[in-house]
């Protein structure tokens, strides 16, 4: 019995260790989600986490961080307790490319994100977002 209670932290160490260090997302919308929700508390080292990995996307988000940082405190603090809005209609491209507007209700100004399937895991790419025509998320007719 002894020897079951000594054993006991190192089994609980082996486990929590087994956990993966980043952070997965269980479909598109959760990785959009899980991003915007970092993003706007101002965690964006939790936020690159959902975000595909490549120099470009770091630069973009780097940049961003450096504009939150030099955000007046309520400004911070309205976005930390902002709520996220997805709008209809989310366009799927294909089984794994998603297209998704979004807002949080501090600003409510529509944003765009590509959501990808990257080795059976849904990430963020910020370069659709930076690259895309400013009226990009309206539906010319």
């Amino acid at each position: 019995m002894k020897m079951i209670v000594r054993c006991l932290p190192l089994l609980t160490l082996l486990a929590c260790s087994e956990k993966k260090t980043g952070s997965q997302s269980e479909n598109d919308l959760d990785a959009a989600r899980n991003f915007i929700q970092a993003a706007l508390s101002n965690d964006f080292k939790k936020a690159s986490q959902y975000m595909l990995d490549d120099s470009v996307n770091r630069n973009y988000l780097e940049v961003t961080a450096r504009s939150f940082d030099h955000l007046d405190p309520l400004a911070k603090e309205k976005y930390r307790g902002a709520s996220i809005r997805i709008h209809q209609p989310v366009t799927y491209l294909n089984d794994s490319t998603t297209i998704v507007i979004y807002s949080n209700s501090y600003k409510n100004d529509p944003d765009t994100l590509r959501v990808c399937r990257v080795d059976n895991n849904w990430v963020v790419d910020l370069k659709y977002l930076f690259e895309q025509a400013p009226d990009s998320t309206t539906n010319n007719q």
